[in-house]
């Protein structure tokens, strides 16, 4: 098992190497000139709030002349939503700005890769919130670790409630964006919610597709697909009569003496010589540059092994038609093992759309990765379509 202590020493020598360009754990925040009375007086949204944010751990090289405030806003099935929320550059509140939600990887929390993309996207004149999913880092659930398509869906529904009901937020310009794991509910979500007007994807996973029917090219068997449903059973079962939490696997494999392939950390201490290269880029990223106590894909523990149930249930690609006219934007990369979900998903919407596939980027690089991440076109596709 690992260690969190273990693990701060792994963050500081990395560090020390100079292998965290971006990390700025422990840095002191320079303090915000809007006071959050005033922001907080400018919500209309009931059930949230906004606050001074204080003990600052983002993964990331904070800008300091834009604002953050930590906010928290209630989702319609009772989950209380934590994030962040971003300023421009001189914030006045008695203007109306444009507004993007944005949440992901899956697994990830708000001081990581979404608070990154946030702080860009603000440093262009967007008022921006990263948010935690419910029962992720610090928004709520007494169940925790529990992924769900539709929740997480919701989760962007009630962060387009939060940014709305800011008298600072035009509600007629706000957007969404997903990244990695969440890029399916972004899309989701865009497809149902008019309030919603233009949708962004970095790095696109579709979890349903990914979790109930595992990775393109080792798609389950029909046997595979009943062993995988007969362990998600037993682990619900067990976790009914205990009472308590299992962690497990949420992409099961399935070996080839048909036994079903789980673990209760999401990374060991230390990757094996023949890792490959994905892993080691996951590895890089969660337990190295952007290590964060709270992120289950930095942490000790992997999500409820329950999990699968509703990615079984739920494909979140089955209202794709529903985008209508909605702009969608797709960043992916052409080394990124991921890029087959942007691919179909492209191929699949009938309105307008574009896809940005990036030279010489993996998945993995467009979580953080400065040099490769195509900001500048992502503020561009936002200034368009949020008019």
């Amino acid at each position: 098992m690992k260690k969190i202590a273990n693990k701060k020493k792994m963050v500081l020598a990395a560090a020390l190497a100079g292998i965290m360009s971006f990390g700025v754990m422990g840095a002191s925040v320079s303090m915000a000139a809007t006071p959050a009375k005033v922001l907080g007086e400018n919500s209309q949204m009931k059930n949230s709030s906004i606050r001074d944010l204080k003990n600052d751990t983002r993964t990331f090289a904070v800008d300091k002349d834009i604002e953050t405030k930590m906010v928290k806003f209630t989702n319609c099935y009772g989950f209380e939503v934590a994030g962040h929320m971003y300023l421009p550059k001189g914030f006045d509140a008695s203007k109306k700005y444009k507004a993007v939600v944005v949440t992901g990887p899956f697994g990830a929390v708000k001081e990581q890769s979404s608070g990154l993309y946030a702080q860009e996207l603000a440093k262009h004149g967007f008022v921006t919130v990263a948010f935690d999913p419910s029962t992720t880092g610090e928004s709520s659930g007494s169940r925790r670790n529990m992924g769900s398509p539709e929740i997480f869906t919701e989760d962007y529904h009630a962060a387009v409630d939060f940014v709305t009901n800011l008298k600072f937020v035009d509600p007629d310009k706000v957007g969404a964006m997903g990244i990695c794991g969440l890029s399916g509910m972004a899309i989701t979500a865009a497809g149902s919610d008019s309030r919603i007007k233009a949708v962004a994807t970095s790095a696109m996973y579709d979890m349903s597709e990914s979790i109930s029917d595992h990775y393109a090219g080792a798609y389950y068997s029909p046997e595979q697909r009943e062993l995988v449903k007969q362990h998600i059973a037993k682990m619900r079962d067990e976790e009914a009569k205990t009472g308590k939490s299992i962690r497990g696997a949420h992409e099961l494999g399935v070996n080839n003496e048909g036994q079903v392939e789980t673990f209760d950390t999401m990374f060991p201490d230390k990757l094996p010589a023949d890792a490959n290269a994905v892993i080691q880029d996951f590895y890089g990223y969660y337990v190295g540059r952007a290590y964060h106590p709270r992120a289950i894909n930095s942490n000790t523990s992997a999500w409820d092994s329950t999990t699968p149930y509703g990615f079984f249930d739920f494909k979140l690609m089955s209202n794709i038609d529903e985008l209508g006219k909605t702009p969608v934007l797709l960043i992916t990369g052409d080394k990124a093992h991921s890029k087959y979900f942007s691919d179909n998903v492209y191929a699949r919407i009938k309105g307008e759309k574009e896809e940005i596939i990036v030279p010489g980027a993996t998945h993995v690089d467009l979580y953080d990765q400065m040099d490769k991440i195509p900001f500048a076109r992502l503020v561009d596709f936002f200034d368009k379509n949020l008019k």
